[in-house]
């Protein structure tokens, strides 16, 4: 599967359920800054979605491990519930680039120690250098390191590391292999300041293309890992001999002996490949490199293991399989740490038939595969695979023998087995996590099981977003797994559009009165670029591209979905009536134009190129410049048309060296207004009209009031609120935003790593009802309270409650009583107060309702001591809660 984000990033330029705590860039936050109507924030679930190239368990603590992506920031994952929890939704705007991680450290002496080198691209697509992040309570909250070069999380060879690493012994030094001839860094205070080892005598040379003149492919990828012996240092004294790895094929790896005082180049050591990982197992004095003749993630067609006796500076090849029969790399490499002479490797670039992953119990003296071929091209697998939790991963395919679906998996770069558990082991693919919990069942010729260990952690990158009246809630267009129909935003879909199954999905559409009809277009590498639905999106069919077409571009729909307008990429802009299977070429518009349609008449559609608005009355056949002038001029830009109202178009976009906010027209494009009260803008939305208002709810990614936030307006932009917070930013959310024209507050932003999120209003603010007179709920009911996220002097909670009776609430009101002095500071999705040690939280106006088997849930944070018990009893009405 191709990565296609880089293209969303560029244009960025040019302008699961979130479990765990919303973090923040700062070592001990303030309780946080709520706005006065305040949101709860989801992802709608997909799980998954992009590439993990880093899997870190804590070699001390059980259980704690991490996860890195290369556009969607970090995660941890939560045993209790087999989740992964995000960690840096707090990466705002102007440093969108951290959100990609290109390695991540976790520290074995203090396990509440974490640290994360970020940066996205070492070219000019990112304008800022990479840092590195330090957390001293898991990844809850975060300090940052400014570094003086790039960083590249979703460069070539991402799948190569760890870069980061600290002293195992002496935590306080860490140590980070820097891209672009940048060399070897090392910190002495945990992370605070860095300094580039002078005397480390390789910076590497190695470019996936140097001949690639945007900067992408031709940056030399540099110091690729760093691992250090445990077994040369004692606690509190810094590690003697570490390892380096370097993007060098004649000269791939160095090490010191005089805890990096000195560095020489390993005699005798293979050349010709690049060495990926290097693990070693210290108790057996071995150093385990996976070698391949790429950088990767996607190419590599020759390879090779080789194992390095430390005692002794022998090097033995210990390829499962002679190069001649290989075809691809090696690179995922793990060694089971309760058996050190298991070791594992896959064969990251193998694309067909499907990716294959290697086991040996005698450190490399003899393996076995995960699959093998019986009689070509029938083969037997030694695992069992189940993808029901997310049945998408099987891509619609009904592959021919050898191939299987779902695949076992690529660009497996990321293989790690529990350090604590040998049966345990995950790895990380170009779409999802895998990972068993049987792994030994392997060597007793039994089979172990492979399911996605990936909820929670959303990585898709999103391009468009549609909500339409009546039908699915949520149809969207993403990049490189082309988009779902969410029927139901707390549950994976069963499949992501297929027939046709465009690699990317560049926009979508669909009638506004007649919802049934809908159009998608994006990109594939051979075969159509548009699609119709006629069911809301659930089944599709192919239409017929026009001559020259080479990219989805945008697309719009007619009111009524008779006719099409599309602007695809390598042709200009056609229309059509039905279902595109003639196309006719638009006049009066420029090719690359964003179309729109006007979501009334039916014949009238929009477009925006360079500045120019058109509009064509014919159905577009025939466009023409409108006389507004003032708009942007470049085409970063997003607009809409609002649904029932005739000729109301809002435009969002342009840069900060020119234009850039927020237009309104009200008269079909022929002159706009623009909104004094927003700075920038980038996207634009609408959504159900606020009780009492008759106009609908604009929502918008913008900066207002020198803030950068997702805003609502319940008075056509009059006045705003924002609706996030600092700790729920997600980087660029440039590309999309939308409302739910059925639930009022309802939001859906796009993000460029971190999927679909969508918030719901607390109710709070001028529109919130009111919780009413104190309910009088009867029946049982179940509390669950988790600590969040807890820092000095203050914490992060959240409580669902649950009605377990038979017969529905009508509003709600739960007490409980704090025993170690905790404060009550700020709540919401409930009204709460407290009184001496009594806390008492009742509904807001719209989650009074609790059908028998629903639940409820609202957040606090609160002040406190160094104690901080979970409260013993909750009562509801009077009555005691079971506690969950």
């Amino acid at each position: 599967m191709r990565r296609t984000r880089i293209l969303t990033a560029v244009l960025a330029l040019a302008a699961g359920l979130l479990s765990g705590a919303p973090t923040a860039l700062a070592a001990d936050p303030p309780a946080p800054k709520l706005a006065a109507d305040t949101y709860t924030w989801k992802n709608a679930r997909i799980d998954g979605g992009g590439f993990v190239p880093g899997i870190v368990f804590n070699r001390s603590e059980k259980n704690l491990a991490y996860a890195r992506t290369d556009i969607g920031g970090a995660y941890r994952w939560q045993e209790s519930s087999k989740t992964w929890t995000p960690l840096l939704d707090s990466v705002g705007w102007e440093d969108w680039g951290h959100t990609g991680v290109v390695s991540i450290a976790s520290d074995s002496v203090d396990p509440n120690r974490v640290y994360a080198a970020v940066g996205t691209y070492t070219n000019s697509w990112d304008p800022k250098n990479g840092a590195v992040m330090r957390s001293a309570d898991r990844g809850a909250s975060w300090q940052k390191a400014n570094l003086p070069f790039k960083l590249g999380g979703n460069m070539p060879g991402r799948g190569m590391g760890e870069r980061l690493a600290v002293d195992p012994n002496r935590n306080s030094v860490l140590y980070l292999g820097a891209p672009s001839g940048k060399g070897l860094w090392r910190s002495t205070d945990s992370g605070v300041s860095w300094s580039q080892v002078a005397n480390f005598p390789n910076v590497g040379n190695y470019a996936q293309d140097p001949s690639d003149t945007s900067g992408y492919a031709s940056d030399n990828q540099g110091i690729v890992w760093v691992t250090f012996d445990e077994s040369t240092g004692t606690a509190g004294s810094a590690t003697k001999t570490i390892y380096v790895g370097v993007a060098d094929k004649d000269n791939a790896v160095y090490r010191s002996t005089d805890a990096g005082a000195t560095w020489q180049r390993l005699a005798g050591q293979p050349t010709g490949h690049l060495a990926h990982k290097g693990v070693l197992d210290a108790k057996n004095g071995y150093l385990y490199l996976a070698y391949s003749d790429k950088g990767g993630p996607y190419d590599g067609g020759k390879g090779r293991l080789w194992r390095y006796t430390t005692g002794t500076g022998t090097w033995t090849d210990i390829s499962p399989v002679a190069e001649a029969d290989t075809s691809y790399g090696f690179s995922g490499l793990t060694v089971d740490r309760r058996k050190p002479g298991t070791v594992m490797a896959t064969a990251y670039s193998a694309w067909w038939p499907d990716t294959q992953i290697f086991r040996s119990t005698d450190s490399g003296a003899t393996w076995s595969k995960a699959w093998d071929y019986t009689s070509y091209p029938n083969r037997e697998n030694r695992y069992t695979m189940d993808v029901s939790s997310s049945p998408w991963l099987t891509w619609g395919a009904n592959p021919q023998p050898p191939e299987q679906t779902p695949k076992l998996g690529w660009m497996t770069e990321a293989l790690e087995i529990d350090p604590f558990n040998s049966d345990r082991m995950m790895y990380g693919t170009g779409a999802t996590v895998y990972g068993t919990e049987n792994l030994t069942n392997w060597d007793g010729g039994g089979k172990f099981a492979i399911r996605p260990m990936v909820q929670g952690l959303e990585e898709t990158a999103v391009n468009d977003l549609a909500s339409p009246p009546s039908g699915a809630p949520l149809l969207s267009a993403l990049g490189d797994i082309g988009g779902f129909r969410h029927t139901d935003l707390t549950k994976v879909p069963s499949m992501m559009f297929t027939q046709p199954n465009f690699t990317t999905t560049t926009s979508l559409d669909f009638a506004e009165s007649n919802p049934n009809t809908v159009v998608r277009t994006g990109n594939l590498d051979s075969g159509p670029h548009i699609a119709f639905s006629t069911d809301n999106g659930a089944n599709w069919f192919a239409g017929t591209d026009p001559s020259g077409v080479s990219g989805g571009g945008t697309v719009a729909s007619a009111a009524d979905g008779t006719r099409f307008v599309w602007s695809p990429e390598g042709a200009g802009v056609h229309h059509a009536t039905g279902f595109g299977t003639s196309w006719q070429a638009s006049a009066g518009i420029p090719a690359g134009a964003i179309v729109e349609s006007d979501r009334v008449d039916a014949k009238t559609f929009y477009g925006f190129k360079s500045g120019k608005f058109y509009v064509s009355t014919d159905g577009g056949a025939t466009f023409k410049a409108s006389p507004a002038s003032g708009l942007p001029g470049g085409d970063s830009v997003r607009f809409k048309a609002l649904p029932g109202g005739k000729g109301d178009v809002w435009l969002a976009g342009g840069a900060a060296d020119g234009a850039y906010g927020l237009w309104h027209s009200t008269d079909g494009g022929a002159s706009f207004t623009k909104l004094s009260n927003v700075e920038q803008a980038d996207t634009i939305g609408f959504g159900k009209a606020a009780p009492g208002a008759s106009y609908q709810t604009l929502y918008t990614s913008a900066k207002i009031g020198g803030v950068r936030g997702v805003y609502r307006s319940t008075d056509k932009g009059a006045s705003w609120t924002r609706i996030n917070d600092d700790a729920h930013q997600w980087g660029w959310t440039g590309a999309a935003i939308t409302g739910d024209p059925r639930v009022y507050g309802r939001v859906y932003v796009s993000t460029n790593g971190r999927g679909v999120l969508y918030g719901d209003s607390s109710g709070g603010g001028t529109t919130d009802p009111g919780p009413g007179p104190d309910p009088t709920p009867t029946g049982a009911c179940k509390v669950t309270y988790t600590i969040t996220s807890q820092w000095s002097g203050g914490f992060q909670a959240d409580v669902q409650l649950t009605n377990t009776g038979t017969g529905p609430w009508t509003g709600w009101s739960l007490a409980w009583t704090f025993t170690d002095g905790q404060k009550l500071s700020q709540a919401w999705n409930a009204e709460a107060a407290q009184s001496g040690s009594t806390v008492t939280a009742k509904n807001v106006g719209w989650n009074a309702n609790v059908a028998a088997g629903a639940s409820v849930s609202f957040g606090f944070t609160g002040n406190r001591s160094e104690s901080n018990g979970r409260p013993a009893a909750f009562t509801l009405g009077g009555q005691s809660c079971t506690v969950g």
